[in-house]
Formats: structure tokens, C-alpha cells, sequence
């Protein structure tokens, strides 16, 4: 889940001032996010791709069953590119306007 991890790496935030950078702890966040969230990304990519792909799971895939699986990620992954570069244009944008 998500809660594993989390801040686990805040501590080192702070440096040798020791007042915490908030934009520092902003990115940290988000980046934690992105990772959690590819991760799920992946793993619910596989769920869907296997259970579509795959009709009876046996010890090794046929050609068509890796072909399959192969498409299925492949527009998985256009889908996700196409989500985090709007999400990386905004952050750019939101920055910009700081």
C-alpha cells in the first residue's frame, strides 16, 4: 500500500539548518506519489493483460498468448505516458507561476 515507506527518508529533509525546505518535502511527496502509483499502475496492468491474454495458464506462454501480452502493455503504457506527461506539463506550468 501506500503507507509503506512514507517518510520514511523525510528525516534527511531538513539538512544541517534544520528547518525543513516545505518545497523540498513537496517534491519528495511527489515523487513518492508517482512511484506508488506506477507501481500500481504495473501491477494492475499485469492483473488485466494476464487474465485477458492468458485462457488457461500453463507452464510457459504460446506465441499468441506473449503477442498478446506484449499489445496489451504496450497500450497500457501509451495510456500511462500520455497521463504523466499532462501531469508533468501542469507541475511545469504550476511552477512557473510560483
Amino acid at each position: 500500500g501506500m503507507e509503506s515507506g512514507f517518510g520514511s527518508d523525510f528525516g534527511s529533509a531538513g539538512g544541517a539548518g534544520g528547518k525543513l525546505d516545505a518545497g523540498l518535502i513537496m517534491e519528495q511527496v511527489k515523487v513518492q506519489i508517482a512511484v506508488a502509483n506506477a507501481q500500481e499502475l504495473l501491477q494492475r496492468m499485469t492483473d488485466k493483460c494476464f487474465r485477458k491474454c492468458i485462457g488457461k495458464p500453463g507452464g510457459s506462454l504460446d506465441n499468441s498468448e506473449q503477442k498478446c501480452i506484449a499489445m496489451c502493455m504496450d497500450r497500457y503504457m501509451d495510456a500511462w505516458n500520455t497521463v504523466s506527461r499532462a501531469y508533468n506539463s501542469r507541475l511545469q506550468r504550476e511552477r512557473a507561476n510560483m
